[in-house]
């Protein structure tokens, strides 16, 4: 052993195919410039014990003894732990929906927003925005604020209380966030530029989203009001949603979208993939409800059949409405009225009855449709209906709890005008989707005319526009093999 630690140490190789196991790591760093001095990989060496002398303080700090794991617990924790995974995975559903429904000249472009987005949403979001949406109260109900990053402490009084681990609940609140993000995604596509787009998704998983989801989910203002959105119908769902039309609309149509006042059809490439990513979402969805109980008790289930009879609902709302309107059942139209369905409960998941959940995803599948013409007519490009789905559908499910809401658990928050409730529910869901409408509009209109200014525009060239984004961001093809529909 020491005759091998006074050994010299070897010269790195000059190729990388030829070097070793062990050198071949240092000599990809000395590769890449910046990192060739020596002083560069010393600074570089302590990052890492760095971090571990940080998670040595962190553990001794907050070491304690916990009683023993009682059942509700574990059962409370680790279906809260599958929900979060289940609206993680929505993140494939909505890459495969907006590919499959966009042209394939800009699917990598696609696929790389979603995926890349969700991995900075989760970083934003652990590193203030959860912070910022379960902090303590610092403006009365309108800002919170607990400094950086989270507590991952896990108290004995969490165990007896059958409580939530605070790294479960931190998982599936940024996974809530990294759903709005990906709903913007779906309204710019086909003609933002990448590094523009991923810099708005910060400043909207970091700041926009947590502030207007505290109002709410952290005992803000609408929350004192009596304001129902039991998993986001507006806190999620319109926020990303308002936040894609600003962007859309700054951004302007697609090149040939629009020809004399008329939209000009841009099929999807991929109808199959499209479909697809549609049962992603709806089965990430009973993760996205179901979850938001975040308890495993009785009405988990019921909240997961008032989900399934909404998007149910949804899809034969808008094949009817599709098939009298244009004289065939359109697929997309199919597809869209789930999601509007599933949109439209979210917010009253746990608040309506069985019929009354079928009901509003009926009306969802419905408006969805005629929502999509009217953007066309104001000729607003959304290339895969997402304002429609996530904004407008979003409203209605707000605004239907103050109608038909009935307080199926039993805390009486809910109850509706035509169940006997009076309206001031109605008006105070009206006010809680206006609040939420009035501040991502000009919250994001702030944001994206700064990213736009600081770097020269937010949409690309109109060369790179029509040879497709997939060349022109990422010097790729989705499909190499076969030429590019332009």
């Amino acid at each position: 052993m020491t005759t091998a630690l006074q050994t010299p140490q070897r010269r790195s190789r000059s190729k990388l195919q030829d070097a070793s196991l062990v050198n071949g790591p240092m000599l990809l760093l000395r590769s890449i410039r910046g990192f060739s001095s020596n002083r560069s990989m010393l600074w570089l060496a302590t990052v890492p014990v760095a971090l571990f002398g940080l998670g040595i303080f962190n553990l001794s700090a907050h070491a304690g003894d916990l009683p023993e794991l009682n059942a509700a617990f574990l059962a409370n924790n680790l279906w809260l732990l599958v929900a979060t995974i289940l609206v993680i995975f929505m993140n494939a559903g909505f890459a495969m929906v907006e590919a499959g429904m966009c042209r394939s000249k800009n699917a990598v472009n696609i696929l790389a927003k979603n995926l890349f987005v969700f991995a900075l949403a989760v970083t934003s979001y652990w590193f203030i925005g959860y912070s910022l949406m379960y902090g303590d109260s610092v403006a009365g109900g309108w800002l919170y604020f607990m400094g950086l990053f989270f507590d991952p402490t896990v108290t004995a009084e969490t165990v007896a209380d059958a409580g939530l681990v605070p790294t479960v609940d931190f998982l599936f609140q940024s996974a809530f966030a990294g759903t709005a993000a990906t709903i913007v995604s779906g309204l710019v596509a086909e003609r933002v530029k990448f590094g523009e787009f991923v810099v708005f998704a910060v400043v909207l998983t970091a700041f926009i989203y947590p502030i207007a989801g505290s109002w709410k989910w952290n005992g803000g203002w609408l929350d004192a009001l009596g304001f129902v959105d039991f998993a986001g119908s507006s806190i999620v769902h319109s926020v990303g949603a308002w936040a894609g039309l600003v962007g859309a609309m700054l951004l302007g149509p697609r090149i040939g979208k629009y020809s004399d006042g008329k939209p000009q059809a841009m099929p999807g490439h991929n109808m199959a993939i499209a479909t697809l990513g549609a049962l992603v979402l709806w089965i990430g969805w009973y993760g996205f409800n179901p979850g938001s109980q975040l308890a495993m008790d009785q009405w988990v289930p019921y909240v997961a059949v008032t989900t399934t009879l909404a998007a149910a609902a949804g899809a034969i709302g808008a094949t009817i409405v599709s098939t009298l309107t244009s004289g065939k059942p359109d697929l997309t139209m199919i597809i869209n009225g789930i999601l509007a369905g599933l949109v439209s409960i979210t917010a009253g998941c746990g608040d309506m009855t069985l019929a009354g959940a079928w009901f509003a995803g009926l009306v969802g599948g419905i408006i969805v449709v005629f929502s999509v013409a009217a953007l066309d007519a104001a000729e607003i490009d959304d290339p895969v209906g997402a304002f429609s789905v996530h904004g407008v559908c979003g409203v209605w499910g707000t605004v239907v709890i103050g109608l038909w809401g009935t307080a199926v658990q039993g805390d009486g928050a809910g109850i509706g005008l035509f169940n006997g409730g009076g309206i001031t529910l109605l008006l105070v869901q009206a006010l809680g989707a206006a609040a939420y409408a009035i501040w991502t509009l000009v919250t994001c209109w702030i944001a994206w005319s700064v990213i736009g200014g600081l770097f020269g525009g937010i949409r690309v060239s109109e060369e790179e526009e029509t040879q497709g984004l997939d060349i022109g961001e990422h010097g790729m093809e989705a499909y190499p093999d076969f030429a590019s529909a332009k």
